[in-house]
């Protein structure tokens, strides 16, 4: 085949370290572009971006020729670097390590658009960890409890 197609549709979800409310609501106009700038010039997508005081999701159309995780890594980095350097918040900020990765099929697309851009709405119900251990029973992704934060 000549040519290569793909349709890869990835929500990513990774937390401040100790899960600490470090990103404001004012910064999010700014560091959602600066991430969407990010992502954008590694060649792929961003269908939603939404940062919590404590964590964050990212929903993609991921080109097949860059690991995931290499493009968090990069996410993460230079967004700590941004928020360092151009925000300047009191103390120390830094993405924890680690990620969640969850595949959705294009018909799922304006679903998980919806969800993202309502996080505020969502986490009046439902706390940051319940979220992500639904996220992961929902895929069938083995955990511990006790270990997921850590």
């Amino acid at each position: 085949m000549a040519n290569t197609f793909t349709q890869i549709y990835i929500q990513v979800v990774f937390a401040v370290q100790n899960r600490a409310p470090l990103v404001f609501c004012e910064w999010n106009e700014r560091l959602h572009k600066y991430i969407t700038g990010i992502v954008q010039n590694k060649g792929h997508k961003m269908l939603a971006i939404h940062c919590m005081p404590d964590h964050a999701h990212m929903f993609i159309g991921m080109k097949p020729d860059e690991a995931l995780s290499d493009l968090v890594r990069d996410v993460k980095r230079d967004s700590t670097n941004f928020i360092k350097d151009e925000i300047r918040p009191v103390g120390r900020f830094g993405w924890q390590e680690g990620f969640g990765g969850f595949s959705y099929s294009r018909s799922d697309i304006d679903r998980i658009v919806r969800y993202i851009l309502h996080q505020e709405e969502h986490h009046r119900r439902t706390s940051f960890r319940e979220e992500y251990e639904r996220l992961l029973k929902e895929f069938g992704i083995a955990f511990n409890p006790k270990f997921t934060f850590t």
